[in-house]
């Protein structure tokens, strides 16, 4: 099955090609399914190779020829099949062939259906090359691959100005991280006079950890990370970013895209590991975006905004753990939240098409007996995100915690605090929009109803997997064997000889969950007591807010900072270049040589005078000028 890897990203590719071909001929039917099935086919392949990797097949390269050879650089074609990988393909292909069933019933009546089931099967594509390619190189294409589909997506209705905006935001600022991925590339070429995985890792094991071009590579590559996974200080793009379909957002930004940034760090683990300083960084830099992603959600109102911001609040829980040298923590958290918000995002998208577009959760209320299956899958969601056993969540985040803690108990109780900040502003979300009376209108009301199957089979899958994806790495507490750490281990052994941690005690892991668990039922109380038992709902208008809450619901104003040290700066700059330069330089030379064509073109017509004895005069002066020339020189 392994030999048989090169299909797994062919597929989609194929799917793209027919489907963005054929649009204009291809029924609906045709689309989905070619769309779906391809998308399945390379699950069933990545499964099927799983079991052989579980079974105790060893990790192979599988080549595909040379990509490129210029001078004392060549660049292989070739795929790399080990554990990450194939875990990686597993949750793009499986979680993407699911959120594309659902789509199936989003956009049914949507003009742009073919060309937007062709750019999903693009962007599993790229995702697919950047986590199988085995060099950076491949990963880079793959990355910015998935850049591009997702500056597609987020501005699939661009008849909207503002959806076109949103996009143009994400493009440009993940460009800007991708100047810093790029330029660590350059720097590993330079380094170890490669690019592909196995020479790069294999001679930096050997190289002594605090090594300075270590340290200046990982930061290099970590900022490209804070691009594409939306960290501080390039994460504004991503709650922008759900401007496009709300399916969109759980395939790209909640499961699949924003996570690239974990998987590179993982990928590169030893060469994060000899950087001290950049491991500091990224842990700091995670809990930062941690506990601004979760302040900033507890006063958004739109449905979508608040899972947006807890996506930019979980991928720094994901930095976190990475940047305490907990690999393997930060993949399972990887996994967990892929389930848990493709399932809130899903969710979310019953409920905006239920509601004929609305997102404002101000208007809502009551719909759990109106979307009972949507209600049901959603709470399985809920209690995911917020780390209540036996959900999924709650092993992955106690992991995180535990592992910060041996490392810092200021983060974790900082941890903590993030914990129950996100607690309350999923149930503050789920009890506004399921619970109290409907507060939108009466045409809204009369048109209230629960998603066809097509849509909720997808939300009972992802809510079984919200439920019990947990138990894939139990902790030895809770009589468990670390089953994922295990499967992850000859990745991350270069590392593991290196980092020595002792894991924290039984009675140590007890008291942390208890703290997380409790401080998580505190928040569940104060939300339950704040927006059922005194109905409140957030008032329309700021001015009569905390400075806080307005800080919040502004989002920290981060926009406006950046809008007024960098967009209004460069627009000046802008500004007086065009007007000093452009205006009275560039362009006066330019008007210049076109008037001096036209004064010498007039001048030379004066030569054109129609009689032949004036044409005879000049010729036989031109002859002797040319004679005296030939016998003078």
């Amino acid at each position: 099955m392994i030999n048989a890897a090169w299909l797994i990203p062919l597929l989609p590719l194929i799917g793209f090609l027919i489907n963005a071909l054929g649009k204009k001929w291809l029924s609906k039917n045709i689309v989905s399914l070619v769309a779906c099935g391809s998308v399945l086919g390379s699950f069933v392949i990545a499964a099927g190779i799983f079991i052989e990797l579980m079974g105790g097949a060893g990790a192979q390269t599988l080549s595909l020829g040379e990509l490129m050879n210029a001078g004392g650089f060549s660049v292989s074609l070739s795929l790399l099949i080990d554990p990450l990988s194939v875990l990686m393909t597993l949750i793009i292909t499986g979680i993407g062939f699911f959120i594309h069933v659902y789509s199936v019933g989003y956009m049914s009546h949507d003009e742009g259906f073919a060309r937007y089931f062709s750019y999903l099967n693009l962007f599993v594509f790229s995702m697919l090359m950047l986590v199988l390619g085995a060099n950076y190189i491949l990963m880079f294409v793959g990355w910015e691959g998935v850049g591009f589909c997702s500056y597609l997506l987020i501005g699939f209705w661009f008849g909207d100005n503002a959806n076109n905006d949103a996009a143009k935001k994400a493009f440009v600022m993940n460009r800007i991280g991708d100047v810093g991925f790029l330029t660590g590339i350059f720097l590993i070429f330079i380094t170890f006079g490669s690019i592909e995985y196995a020479q790069v890792f294999s001679s930096a094991a050997s190289m002594p950890s605090g090594v300075a071009v270590i340290t200046t590579i990982t930061l290099l590559l970590f900022i490209g990370a804070t691009g594409k996974s939306a960290q501080i200080p390039l994460f504004t793009w991503l709650p922008d970013a759900m401007a496009g379909p709300t399916p969109v957002s759980a395939l790209i930004h909640a499961a699949t895209m924003v996570t690239a940034g974990i998987y590179m760090i993982v990928r590169s683990n030893i060469l994060f590991t000899l950087a001290p300083i950049t491991m500091e960084v990224i842990t700091y830099v995670g809990i930062a975006t941690a506990l601004l992603g979760a302040f900033v959600a507890i006063t958004q109102n739109d449905i979508k905004k608040v899972l947006a911001y807890s996506t930019v609040s979980q991928l720094g829980y994901m930095f976190v753990a990475v940047g305490v040298g907990a690999y393997s923590t930060g993949m399972f958290h990887l996994i967990t939240h892929a389930f848990f918000k493709a399932l809130l995002f899903l969710g979310a998208g019953s409920v905006i098409h239920a509601m004929s577009g609305e997102q404002d959760i101000r208007k809502m209320g009551g719909l759990k007996k109106d979307l009972p299956v949507t209600y049901l899958t959603f709470l399985a969601g809920v209690l995911a995100i917020v780390g209540l056993p036996p959900f999924s969540g709650f092993f992955s985040k106690d992991e995180i915690l535990a592992k910060v803690f041996e490392h810092s108990t200021v983060l974790a109780v900082v941890m903590v605090v993030t914990f129950m900040m996100t607690a309350f502003y999923i149930f503050r979300m789920f009890f506004l929009v399921f619970f109290g009376s409907f507060r939108g209108s009466e045409k809204q009301k009369s048109h209230l109803h629960e998603s066809p199957a097509v849509m909720t089979v997808p939300l009972i899958v992802l809510a079984v997997l919200a439920v019990a994806g947990g138990f894939i790495n139990v902790p030895e507490t809770l009589f468990g064997h670390h089953a994922l750490a295990n499967f992850l281990e000859p990745v991350l052994r270069p590392s593991l000889a290196i980092i020595f941690s002792e894991e924290p005690s039984h009675a140590t892991e007890y008291m942390l969950m208890a703290i997380a668990i409790a401080g998580t039922l505190v928040m569940f109380a104060v939300a339950y007591s704040r927006y059922l038992t005194k109905a409140h709902v957030p008032a329309a208008s700021e001015k009569e807010q905390s400075f806080l809450y307005r800080l919040s619901s502004r989002k920290g104003y981060i926009d406006e900072f950046y809008d007024m040290i960098i967009r209004k700066p460069l627009d000046w700059i802008s500004s007086v270049l065009n007007d000093v330069f452009d205006k009275n330089i560039f362009d006066r030379i330019v008007n210049s040589v076109g008037e001096l064509v036209i004064v010498g073109s007039g001048v030379a017509r004066l030569l054109q005078t129609g009689k032949l004895g004036f044409y005879l005069f000049i010729m036989v002066a031109g002859i002797t000028a040319m004679l005296f020339f030939n016998f003078m020189f």
